[in-house]
């Protein structure tokens, strides 16, 4: 099977590339490299995959590309919530351009995933109308369509509703995976468990902790990944959405700070303040549908994630 992953040299697409590798399929990585480097994962596999440079929000970029894919993977956004809240005009154009420009080059018979995000309803989870493990069925909410911070959710609304449409018109599979809180190692430094553990690192103390009682269900990124490929070797998943996520460990900010503490071996002060405005207080996906149609069930556990997760930020993360 021939896979293109379009922003396949990020955090979820460079794991995903790996792992289609392990299972004998060829990949072709597209990036823009907007990230900054091009680090050691990528280095080893690119004399396994073929990697090519290209701004996807330009249609040249597509139409440079040959329609010999299989599957088609689109992972290219801009993402973050220091990226969000500081461009918030740059993450609309990106994400909505290159998605766009992807469906008008996608031909009929081929099969795409697009990376959506659990952000689509949290606008209803904090009005208090969506129910907390959430499922798919929900209505999708946005509470500020003034507020940059809402402007991810937007995009991958428009997103969501573009791919079923379209693939539905032009003849082609599409599945949509909501991620929830998926981490793991070379994610950046903008994530909370990627930061928590930055910061131990250094020793900070006191140690400020925002948003301690908030709760998420943090899934690791082997097994999101592990998601994303079953889901595209099922025929029934076409032309749904389906969240993809680890609702097996719940667990608030201020137990995760306390594993990672733990596991960096320090004791500071601990200094609650309140939550980031805007931040949901609660998420946990519903994934009643992605067992039914996969099977699928989580395999990392937190703890020992989160210790892979700070091992690697340890060994390997330069600022």
């Amino acid at each position: 099977m021939r896979a293109l992953l379009l922003g396949g040299a990020g955090f979820i697409g460079l794991h995903l590339a790996a792992r289609l590798l392990e299972a004998g399929h060829e990949v072709t990585v597209v990036d823009d490299f907007s990230r900054g480097r091009r680090d050691p994962t990528l280095t080893r596999l690119a004399g396994q995959v073929e990697i090519r440079s290209a701004d996807l929000t330009d249609p040249a970029s597509y139409a440079a590309l040959e329609h010999r894919w299989d599957h088609v993977y689109m992972l290219a956004a801009v993402v973050g919530v220091r990226n969000v809240e500081s461009d918030p005009a740059r993450v609309i154009r990106v994400n909505t351009l290159a998605l766009m420009h992807l469906l008008d080059w996608i031909a009929p018979g081929a099969r795409l995933f697009f990376a959506s995000t659990s952000e689509a309803y949290a606008g209803g989870v904090s009005a208090g109308v969506v129910p907390v493990p959430t499922p798919e069925s929900v209505p999708l909410m946005i509470e500020d369509v003034g507020s940059p911070r809402h402007t991810y959710a937007i995009s991958k609304m428009l997103g969501e509703a573009a791919v079923l449409h379209t693939a539905r018109a032009k003849g082609f599979a599409a599945v949509v995976g909501r991620f929830h809180n998926v981490y793991g190692p070379r994610m950046g430094a903008d994530h909370v468990i990627p930061e928590l553990s930055l910061r131990a690192m250094r020793g900070e103390d006191p140690f400020d902790l925002y948003g301690a009682d908030q709760s998420r269900a943090f899934c690791h990124v082997d097994d999101a990944t592990d998601a994303v490929i079953t889901l595209m070797d099922t025929p029934e998943a076409a032309g749904r959405i389906v969240h993809i996520g680890d609702d097996t460990e719940e667990t608030n900010i201020g137990d995760l700070a306390k594993l990672v503490l733990r596991i960096a071996g320090i004791s500071p002060a601990v200094r609650e303040l309140p939550a980031p405005a805007g931040s949901v207080a609660r998420r946990c996906p519903d994934l009643t549908l992605l067992r039914r149609l996969t099977g699928y069930e989580p395999r990392v556990r937190l703890e020992e994630g989160v210790r892979r997760t700070y091992a690697w930020y340890r060994e390997s993360w330069t600022t």
